[in-house]
């Protein structure tokens, strides 16, 4: 892929530099953060011209997009499942009321989203889903009674998309449902955070009990293939902002085997070096295959080299600072037990890299299956 940035791309991320510098400054309370990024219309910028209160990008101006607002230090996002996963989902796939009842307030960050897909017992089997929704009367409601886990950001979500079993004694893949789920029901709907190693709460543990869901996406009994559309989606603009983050955190980390000495050890220096250029090569290939490639394995390929990249940087980062990485920022307190400094922070988070989003294992079964024509890995009933 020919990729390069024109002039007119060039001119619109001076205004994206601009505009973040006049309002990213400051900005800390997440929810208001979105609602500011919603007023100026910069919430999905990748969906087209709708009507949703949304401006309009091309590919290469929502790469810019994405890379200024990695550089600008502006806040963590909240919005982007619903953004980024959601929105594309009711695009392909999704009624014209169900555009019109939800994309507005994502596209204004008034609404929330958090995915329930994965599950205990399943992890990253996505077919091995057991929670189970069963049709009212009505013929329009479902009540979904089950157990989601790992589901990011639930504690402020308003709404979650729900992978569930609608066909009583269906298997694997077959009987699933798409559906939107509101959070605000008390009684039927219980989140609990989970503590990470690194003492924050990102990550929740979602309990349904008849909890109610008007909205299918799809069709009944097709969850399969709509999620499978939307896991497409997790991929790609998002994948080179990540990659200025992965940059920054990078040369911390050179700086600190500088200050510390460690980038006189050969070993050290080769390790840094390769760092560097596996980095690189990941850039080059997100930017090939950021129009999509038709490969069915790049997603997973993709995922594999972040993941592993990420997880030995976080690796690298106490091993520069030697001795000194064992110890917190701050003395121990009780007001304050859990004190990290950034490299401790990014060595503990990294660990995870290799599991969520897909654990590596899943991630070469699909390139084994689906790429390369390998046989398929036995599995058992669900």
């Amino acid at each position: 892929m020919d990729f390069g940035f024109a002039r007119e791309d060039e001119d619109f991320r001076g205004e994206v530099r601009d505009w973040l510098a006049t309002h990213a400054e400051g900005a800390s309370e997440r929810r208001s953060w979105e609602r500011t990024l919603g007023a100026a219309g910069w919430i999905g910028i990748g969906w087209g011209a709708g009507g949703y209160g949304n401006r309009t990008a091309t590919l290469t101006q929502q790469v810019v997009w994405a890379e200024e607002y990695a550089r600008s230090g502006a806040p963590p996002r909240s919005g982007h499942i619903g953004e980024n996963l959601l929105a594309p989902t009711l695009l392909a796939h999704g009624t014209e009321e169900q555009k019109s009842r939800f994309l507005p307030p994502i596209a204004a960050g008034e609404e929330l989203w958090c995915q329930g897909y994965s599950e205990p017992g399943a992890g990253s089997d996505l077919a091995g889903v057991r929670t189970a929704a069963v049709r009212e009367t009505d013929g329009r409601t479902y009540r979904v009674t089950g157990q989601k886990i790992w589901t990011s950001l639930a504690h402020e979500a308003d709404w979650c998309f729900v992978l569930a079993r609608t066909e009583p004694g269906s298997q694997r893949h077959h009987g699933l449902t798409f559906l939107l789920v509101p959070m605000d029901q008390p009684g039927r709907i219980e989140v609990r955070p989970i503590r990470q190693l690194t003492g924050t709460s990102d990550f929740n543990e979602v309990f349904f009990d008849g909890a109610r869901a008007e909205h299918v996406v799809g069709g009944a009994g097709n969850g399969w293939r709509v999620a499978m559309s939307l896991l497409g989606f997790e991929r790609g603009v998002s994948t080179l902002a990540q990659q200025i983050g992965f940059a920054e955190e990078l040369g911390s980390v050179v700086r600190a085997a500088v200050e510390s000495g460690a980038v006189t050890d050969p070993v050290v220096r080769e390790r840094l070096v390769r760092q560097w250029a596996e980095l690189r090569t990941m850039r080059w290939n997100a930017l090939r295959t950021l129009g999509g490639s038709g490969d069915a394995g790049a997603p997973s390929v993709a995922k594999l080299l972040w993941a592993g990249w990420h997880q030995r940087l976080g690796e690298l980062a106490v091993l520069v600072r030697g001795a000194a990485a064992s110890a917190g920022p701050a003395d121990w307190s009780a007001a304050s037990p859990y004190a990290l400094d950034a490299a401790q922070h990014l060595f503990l988070f990294s660990r995870a890299d290799t599991i969520y989003g897909g654990s590596d294992q899943i991630q070469r079964t699909i390139i084994a299956e689906r790429v390369l024509g390998l046989p398929r890995e036995p599995k058992g009933a669900a």
